[in-house]
């Protein structure tokens, strides 16, 4: 088999980025008239990613019949398809001089399509409605995976394409055979979440717009919202609503399919359901006690408002409607902690990921177990399957490498001039995908004040933590190269 990259097929995939990405844009416009706003930041946009797409598909080769995508050229498919959506999602700030900055821009930009949350706006309630129907729109198309939306909205690519599908959401478990069923299905769901959930919100009195940029930011576990303070200052009731589409949206979206198909089953033997679940129950409970007892607040306040912050840490949304950092010290210690548990697989949320954590858990009980039974053979499994050794070593060796990443990000922060605390959680929250973290960039902050090289690094590393790390450092290998 060759070795070389197929470069014909990873055009004709970045072109249908290209295109999608313009209708998305040119859509916005419709938004901007309706506001009796500045139509041409989205027109120029629009018509510089069209161009773009139609210059490589007159540029590129035929392919052959027969030709399908490998791994090898899946890789660096994913990887540029998020680095062009990110430069080319930055142009509305830029021509709207919202965020006249460059490198802010595609902070901003990145920030949204990686689901990430974190932004540099100090005032956001200032920004034409468009803009901001834009910057929750980033989320919503992030959420789902432009990936996805080229095998389900293209199908006249004509590749295999499972291997784009699996390195950018990690969706590993199959519900039908064919790859394009999959992707309808779990598209399908998506939309349906962010329709309940934004009639739900407009049952709160929440307003049409807002509730529309709520639930794309809740849905694709972003965090983006139209207003300064968040979550904070809407009633309970709708902090309740975004609470539970937030857990629903961590949540892997096969689970929701066999919710779907009354399959109650395969739900009820979901052991990372039960893990993730678990989690959040026991981290809520911990810090629903510390702040009824240590901050003398109402046991349903301070019920919500741990339970609010503690799901969106879990599940990398990053909605806020307190300030942690107010919080008992071990409170907010535990939320920092809480951004490097990511919520399920197969869901919108980023992060190390629920099940990697049950797996290390799995080993260490393995290991108590082999020291009282030395001669035992004792296999790991998981929803009743035998995990392999393979398998096993992949998982402990990507937590490792997750860890070293983040202490290698977190030194060279330190290094540039950032205090530890907010260094390590900037580090933590871009490749978590979570939003704000602590210390100067807590949730009553954002990352405006940070240097300009530090945002080039975090951006950058909001793409590595949604592309789950392999998928871009392989890139960086001599093998890789090699034909």
């Amino acid at each position: 088999m060759s070795n070389r990259l197929y470069v014909n097929i990873i055009l004709k995939i970045i072109s249908r980025n290209l295109f999608i990405m313009s209708g998305a844009l040119l859509f916005c416009s419709i938004i901007a008239l309706y506001y009796s706003e500045d139509i041409f930041p989205f027109i120029y946009s629009g018509i510089i990613s069209a161009t773009l797409g139609f210059l490589i598909v007159i540029k590129k080769s035929p392919i052959p019949n027969g030709q399908s995508l490998r791994k090898r050229d899946a890789y660096l498919t994913v990887t540029l398809s998020w680095i062009i959506i990110g430069l080319i999602g930055s142009l509305p700030y830029i021509f709207s001089k919202t965020i006249p900055s460059f490198t802010d821009a595609v902070f901003e930009s990145v920030s949204g399509f990686t689901t990430t949350g974190s932004s540099i706006l100090t005032d956001i309630e200032s920004l034409p409605k468009s803009i901001l129907f834009w910057r929750s729109l980033t989320h919503w198309i992030g959420g789902i995976g432009i990936i996805v939306l080229v095998i389900i909205i293209m199908p006249s690519l004509q590749i295999s394409s499972y291997h784009l599908f699996s390195l950018e959401s990690s969706l590993k478990t199959k519900i039908q055979p064919r790859i394009k069923s999959v992707g309808h299905r779990i598209l399908l769901i998506y939309i349906a979440l962010t329709i309940l959930e934004t009639i739900l919100l407009l049952f709160g009195g929440m307003n049409l717009f807002e509730s529309v940029c709520h639930a794309f930011g809740t849905i694709a576990t972003g965090g983006f919202s139209p207003k300064n303070t968040s979550i904070g200052d809407y009633s309970s009731y709708i902090q309740y609503v975004v609470m539970i589409f937030m857990l629903l949206s961590g949540t892997n979206f096969i689970v929701h399919y066999y919710l779907f198909k009354r399959e109650f089953r395969k739900v009820k033997t979901n052991e990372e359901l039960k893990f993730y679940l678990w989690v959040v129950f026991i981290l809520g409970t911990i810090i629903t006690a510390a702040i009824f007892f240590n901050m003398n607040k109402p046991l349903e306040e301070s019920f919500r408002e741990s339970f609010f912050q503690v799901i969106s840490i879990v599940t990398c949304t990053g909605y806020a409607t307190a300030d942690y950092m107010l919080w008992p010290n071990f409170a907010w210690i535990i939320i920092f902690f809480a951004m490097f548990l990511g919520g399920s697989t197969g869901s919108t949320a980023g992060g190390i990921k629920m099940v990697r954590h049950l797996i290390v858990f799995k080993n260490l009980s393995r290991s108590f177990r082999k020291y009282l039974n030395p001669n035992a053979i004792i296999n790991l499994r998981l929803n009743k399957k035998t995990i392999s050794n393979e398998a096993n070593s992949s998982i402990l060796t990507f937590i490792s490498i997750y860890m070293l990443i983040f202490l290698i990000g977190s030194i060279i922060l330190i290094i540039i001039g950032l205090d530890f605390t907010t260094a390590g959680s900037s580090v933590a929250t871009c490749m978590a995908g979570i939003g704000p973290g602590i210390g100067s960039v807590g949730p009553a902050n954002n990352f405006a004040h940070l240097p300009e090289t530090a945002k080039i690094i975090l951006t950058f590393l909001m793409i590595v933590g949604r592309l789950e790390i392999y998928t871009i450092l392989i890139l960086f290998t001599r093998n890789y190269w090699r034909t």
